[in-house]
């Protein structure tokens, strides 16, 4: 079946019967009334390099599949590393077409029809050296989730390696039943943690609403649980060196010298708690914090969680790593998104096979 190369790196076939052929096979191309079937760049170059169409100059000379993918390569810079998640979509056997802005295709369930099947899933291919833009990430997802579809990333590695993560929006929600102090704690604040040692608050914060750590017969808090209970009205804290007390502002103008993130986690720390989930340091999973359905003595955590600000842009190598451990341990990696109000909204990546 042969076709011509026109200088945009799409193939034109003008013969009825081969273009129904081609077009029958896979759904490739836009066929029209007249029989004419038009290739896009993925489509040409796929069929060519798979030996399925036979592709010409227009005084019939036959043309490599390498000169079909340097023309498209021209045309568009980005195509190579788009062209390598279709080539592997295509070799998975879904149907692949060019997504609507802006997300690179859109892809049909497997067994699905053109023009009769929705699309499922629409999926934006990504270089691992292309930033992790956290802000163009939600948007794609909201977008997604508006018409409906699942989003996919395909992440192309320097060895030319696909990676894909299912992209969502959770609602992230526990079980813990919320009930406030009745009197406040009395906590005694040294470098970055605070000490609660009346027996009655130990075990009234520590066992049934599961903040800090128990460490002997005292309580330890860190300064984001410390920080929380004090803006609550829950906590009283007191300097440790000189005795004075220690307003909930000042705190979290100590803490902010500390950690150039704290307004972001607390402002997740917050959220999380108020959607009735315990919420633990995810330190040793190279996270911000792990949530818990319930209290960790009978339940594990369901969640590992970043908080970040609006407009964080990071690396996608610390992000896979990051959503590596989280599936690593049977849990779901959020991102808390954090916007200058303190608004919180959460963003979930997981690493599929399509």
């Amino acid at each position: 079946m042969s076709g011509e190369l026109l200088p945009d790196g799409t193939v034109r076939f003008a013969d009825a019967a081969e273009s129904s052929a081609i077009y029958a096979r896979g759904y490739f191309g836009t066929l029209a009334p007249d029989g004419v079937l038009r290739l896009d760049r993925y489509e040409a170059v796929y069929l060519a390099e798979m030996a399925r169409v036979d592709v010409r100059a227009t005084r019939g000379r036959r043309i490599p599949w390498s000169r079909i993918f340097r023309r498209a390569v021209g045309a568009d810079p980005g195509f190579a590393v788009r062209y390598l998640v279709y080539r592997d979509l295509r070799q998975r056997g879904y149907i692949v077409r060019a997504g609507p802005p802006p997300v690179a295709f859109a892809v049909l369930p497997r067994g699905g029809t053109l023009h009769k099947t929705p699309s499922r899933y629409w999926v934006e291919t990504l270089s691992e050296r292309a930033p992790f833009d956290l802000e163009r990430i939600v948007e794609l997802a909201r977008t997604a989730h508006i018409a409906r579809k699942v989003l996919w990333l395909g992440l192309v590695d320097e060895e030319s390696d696909l990676t894909y993560y299912r992209v969502r929006r959770p609602t992230p929600t526990g079980a813990l039943v919320p009930r406030p102090l009745a009197t406040p704690a009395e906590g005694w604040l040294s470098e970055d943690r605070v000490t609660v040692h009346a027996s009655t608050a130990v075990e009234e914060l520590g066992r049934e609403l599961a903040y800090g750590s128990r460490i002997g017969d005292r309580l330890e808090l860190s300064l984001i649980e410390a920080a929380y209970l004090a803006q609550s009205g829950q906590l009283e804290l007191k300097d440790a060196r000189t005795g004075r007390a220690v307003s909930a502002s000042r705190l979290e103008r100590r803490a902010r010298r500390l950690d150039p993130r704290f307004f972001e986690r607390l402002a997740a720390y917050r959220d999380l708690r108020r959607r009735r989930l315990v919420v633990k340091t995810g330190f040793k999973y190279g996270a911000h914090f792990r949530a818990y359905p319930r209290s960790p003595e009978h339940a594990h955590a369901r969640y590992l969680v970043r908080a970040a600000p609006i407009d964080h842009v990071s690396t996608w190598p610390e992000i896979a790593g990051g959503v590596r451990v989280a599936q690593g341990v049977r849990k779901d990696f959020l991102v808390a998104r954090v916007d200058r109000s303190a608004r919180v909204d959460f963003l979930s990546l997981e690493r599929i096979r399509p």
